[in-house]
């Protein structure tokens, strides 16, 4: 069977910055290659060798622990060189200063290169083919399961302390298990129309893919042919209080999935104190950019971009829907990232 991430050096991840440095200014950027290491724990070692909280550390996403990753964090200038800090699994390549801070989020995506193993001929092939197809039509964009935490219940968490069952606890904590609620919704949305992803209903909440903007779709066949150009994609939900709904059909599918979780109508929603949870629309699609595949051996090498909070892993189960092993030898994947301001404590 297929297998990946039989070591770190398999699955090369190299963030796609939003903008450059401009060499001046009171912060240092630092562009960091980690190993067998999380972001947040290298970003803790990064205050800790400039001597600040590790608040004062900024990073644009989290990126995968079991990996080689590349990426950027900013911390306030200091005398200190960056060069004699002791990451241990990390090290900083480069730096550059700027006019402001890292925020999570500024993003352009991330860049991936995989090596698969294991790949049989034929499998290869239709994998190639699936890559192909996905780079014109796009591939599902749905969370993966990273986001729901080791155990897998994380969004049953996330409904206890929004029915006041459970304490939000640790702040950010409770954040990622009502956002984990959020991402199961949305899935499951997905997973009872993702037959046709470029398809738009009459009602559907677009968005344009070039700059964000979001409306509602009329049905029109010239909608049609700009999603057949991938111009526009159909959004799903990130349920909340502010989240711009649906109509029709759209509307009517999105209040069953609601009803499912035991969840209650958006207008009727009312989080708990500390969560602030505004909602935002995500598109049920996204393309792959930049793709390449080559053979070698029974080894399967990768290359593709995705954009901000697009999983390779889903990637992954779209070129082998019968399956695929993940080495465990490096530990249990990290809980995914939390990236799009789904919801927030305060």
């Amino acid at each position: 069977m297929p297998t990946i991430r039989t070591s770190p050096e398999d699955f090369v991840v190299e963030e796609l910055p939003l903008y450059v440095p401009e060499g001046r200014g009171p912060f240092l950027w630092l562009w960091v290659e980690k190993r067998l290491a999380d972001t947040e724990a290298v970003a803790r070692k990064i205050a800790r060798a400039v001597g600040v909280a590790p608040k004062h550390v900024g990073y644009a996403g989290r990126k995968d622990r079991i990996a080689v990753a590349r990426q950027w964090f900013s911390v306030p200038a200091s005398d200190r060189d960056p060069q004699d800090f002791d990451l241990a699994d990390a090290r900083v390549l480069h730096t550059e200063r700027h006019i402001h801070r890292l925020r999570v989020g500024e993003l352009r995506g991330n860049r991936f290169t995989l090596r698969v193993r294991g790949v049989e001929r034929e499998v290869a092939d239709r994998a190639e083919t699936r890559l192909d197809e996905m780079a014109r039509r796009g591939m599902p964009n749905r969370y993966g399961p990273q986001r729901f935490g080791r155990r897998g219940d994380n969004a049953e968490r996330g409904l206890e302390i929004l029915r006041g069952e459970r304490r939000l606890g640790e702040r950010r904590h409770g954040w990622l298990m009502v956002s984990a609620l959020q991402s199961a919704v949305f899935n499951e949305v997905l997973r009872r129309r993702s037959h046709a992803l470029d398809d738009i209903w009459t009602g559907d909440v677009i968005e344009l893919h070039a700059t964000g903007e979001q409306m509602w779709a009329s049905g029109t066949d010239e909608e049609r042919r700009r999603a057949a150009e991938f111009e526009i994609s159909a959004t799903g939900p990130i349920f909340g209080t502010k989240m711009k709904r649906p109509q029709g059909r759209a509307a009517e599918l999105e209040a069953r999935v609601l009803a499912d979780f035991e969840l209650p109508p958006i207008e009727e929603l009312e989080p708990p104190a500390g969560v602030r949870m505004y909602g935002s629309r995500r598109p049920l699609r996204v393309r792959p950019r930049n793709t390449d595949h080559r053979l070698a051996g029974d080894d399967l090498e990768l290359r593709f971009d995705l954009p901000p909070g697009a999983y390779a892993t889903i990637l992954l189960e779209e070129l082998f829907p019968d399956g695929y092993d993940e080495s465990r030898g490096h530990g249990a994947p990290d809980d995914d990232p939390v990236d799009d301001g789904d919801a927030e404590a305060l």
